[in-house]
């Protein structure tokens, strides 16, 4: 079989506004974050004092600056949530509010372009004299709010101040001006966001420059002068087309490398492109946990040595998990490979969604993979950049369910829902997704091209799918007729309004192992089935003491849907060989019960296990 996808695919991702989602799973989950998390969020941000910030900065009200200097980001991070809200579900009394805060944050603009209420209201002798104070970092979070904003509603506002903003960056930076490498990436994506939204060049060239300043000796600050920190902390400690491993501060790693792989694929810069691959290679096959989570360190939030993943001390923070679907949706869209899209599904059904509570008013910023029974999800953080991440990643999710090809449509995350959609040569396709995924592995596809059409359809195989079954209208298609191209089944046909693809990828459970090298799972197992990793948790293990029991791997485990349970979940039940009972749940829905330990990794009582990466 031979591949018909270019190094470069250039796929175009279908926005999440254009897919109607109809799924059980996340469905329900946007309910309660259009009713509860947004709101608590809002709130929030209100009694903290953030959204007042910008009052006082603008002369409306008085007082001194509260809170941290980073702190604006949240209510941009909120704003742009909000704003994918309502490309979904109109709510004029939260468009309004979103206005109220739009002229808060307009008015404490200063004359230059200027934006920041620390430093308007703190401290504005020290404006751009440490690199670590997130000044473009809270600049990046205003365009992605502005961007997103401009595009539910069509108001300007904030897109108008985001501009004038970076138009004052673009005064005092530059080829022939002041060196400038932000502590906190996310100016540098931000900013090509921007582009696509103005068309203005000069905003792509600034994200490039910025990102080009890295690793030059440039950088200065309490981030620099710090001795077991230091450059490779904030990915200063070589240029960015020399990366070859990931260093420091996960979530500002994987901001840095989602920004090289949007300006690869809007200028065509092949040197970052080795720099991408070797960079994702070694973040994925030696410092990524089971859960997709990153970062095992409080210490520095991110990376120490390769394979260094311990369970009860791992630091995962949300926000690495989120950045690193958004860096590897990036990497899809720009390489057509289905093993980019695999890390997006483990971040989305496991580590990610363990960040925030079923309720949706509480969330973690630390996703441990063990517990002794004492790490709990609270309501809101000093530093809360977790939960405003989640406020806008978890609306955008169905914009992770489609991208359109150079001829055709893949199917990337097997999301229920209808999207409409015109292929590179402007034939109308609507498709119909129906699933019970994650808990069933069937997905039934129909297509419905407003005139017989051919073109191709892509449907991923799941890296944990060891096999699979497909029919086209009703007819089994025999494997050794299907072409598999990087990691997608490639039906190029030509279709007819009313087909139907069945896909059918099996769920077994497996045990899995982690490899030799992670001393914290030597002889130990985790369980998975289809996406979802499952844990232990003491609710329904009662008869166990944490950490002082163990398992046969081999054990049978029985799948059991309930639909009263956490939510409605898949659980596992089953019994040891030696007729020691255990019930697994999926790992994102524990601590929403009575508080107890908890074990992903769990001592194997027969050792020898043949180890698998």
């Amino acid at each position: 079989m031979t591949s018909n996808i270019s190094a470069q695919a250039h796929w175009r991702p279908v926005p999440f506004h254009q897919v109607a989602l109809a799924d059980g799973f996340w469905k329900r989950r946007l309910e309660t974050l259009n009713s509860v998390t947004l709101r608590a969020c809002l709130d929030q941000c209100e009694s903290t004092g953030r959204i007042a910030n910008f009052a006082k900065a603008g002369g409306s009200a008085e007082g001194e600056h509260k809170g941290m200097y980073y702190d604006d980001s949240d209510v941009y991070k909120v704003l742009e949530g909000a704003a994918y809200s309502l490309m979904t579900v109109r709510d004029p009394a939260l468009e309004a509010e979103i206005d109220r805060i739009v002229d808060l944050i307009a008015s404490a603009q200063e004359t230059d372009g200027y934006l920041s209420t620390y430093y308007t209201l703190q401290a504005p002798q020290s404006k751009w004299t440490d690199m670590e104070k997130h000044e473009m970092y809270n600049g990046g979070h205003l365009i992605e709010a502005a961007v997103a904003y401009f595009e539910a509603t069509g108001k300007r506002k904030l897109l108008d101040v985001a501009c004038r903003l970076v138009d004052h960056y673009g005064d005092l930076f530059g080829p022939d001006k002041r060196h400038w490498v932000e502590g906190h990436e996310e100016i540098e994506l931000a900013l090509v966001k921007l582009y696509r939204t103005t068309g203005e060049e000069r905003y792509l060239k600034l994200s490039q420059w910025l990102l080009e300043e890295r690793g030059r000796g440039h950088g200065h600050g309490a981030i620099w002068e710090k001795p077991d920190w230091g450059p490779a902390y904030c990915q200063d400690d070589v240029p960015v087309r020399e990366i070859r491993k990931v260093t420091g501060h996960a979530v500002r790693a994987m901001y840095l490398y989602a920004a090289m792989a949007d300006i690869v694929r809007e200028t065509g810069e092949s040197t970052y492109v080795d720099a991408l691959h070797n960079v994702w290679a070694h973040t994925v096959e030696r410092n990524m946990y089971v859960t997709g989570g990153i970062g095992p360190s409080q210490h520095n939030e991110g990376f120490t040595h390769d394979y260094d993943l311990p369970n009860e001390s791992a630091y995962c923070e949300t926000c690495a998990a989120l950045a690193l679907a958004f860096w590897n949706q990036r990497m899809n869209a720009l390489f057509g490979d289905a093993k980019y899209a695999d890390i997006v599904e483990r971040v989305m059904y496991n580590g990610a969604l363990s960040g925030i509570s079923l309720s949706g008013d509480k969330f973690f910023y630390v996703n441990p993979l063990a517990s002794q029974g004492e790490h709990h999800r609270v309501e809101w953080f000093h530093t809360s950049c977790c939960p405003t991440n989640l406020v806008r990643f978890l609306p955008s999710i169905g914009g992770y369910a489609y991208a359109l090809t150079d001829r055709g449509l893949a199917l990337n995350q097997f999301v229920g829902g209808q999207v409409a959609f015109r292929l590179p040569d402007g034939i109308r396709v609507d498709v119909d997704t129906r699933t019970g995924y994650p808990w069933d592995g069937g997905v039934r596809v129909e297509v419905k091209p407003e005139h017989s059409h051919s073109f191709p359809i892509l449907l991923r195989i799941p890296g944990w799918c060891r096999s699979f079954r497909l029919k086209l209208n009703g007819e089994p298609v025999l494997e050794e007729r299907l072409t598999v191209e990087r990691g997608y089944l490639v039906l190029d046909r030509c279709w007819e309004t009313g087909d139907c693809i069945e896909y059918t990828m099996e769920m077994a459970v497996v045990t899995v192992h982690s490899r030799p090298e992670v001393e914290a799972n030597q002889g130990r197992f985790a369980v998975q089935r289809g996406p979802i990793v499952y844990c232990l948790e003491q609710e329904d293990n009662p008869s166990f003491t944490y950490d002082a029991f163990t398992l046969r791997p081999d054990l049978q485990l029985a799948c059991e849907y309930c639909p009263d349970t956490l939510g409605g979940v898949t659980v596992l039940r089953g019994r040891d060989p030696e007729g020691l009972p255990a019930t697994f749940i999926p790992y994102y829905s524990w601590d929403n019960r009575r508080p107890g330990w908890m074990q992903v990794w769990i001592n194997e009582k027969e050792t020898g296990a043949i180890y698998t990466s």
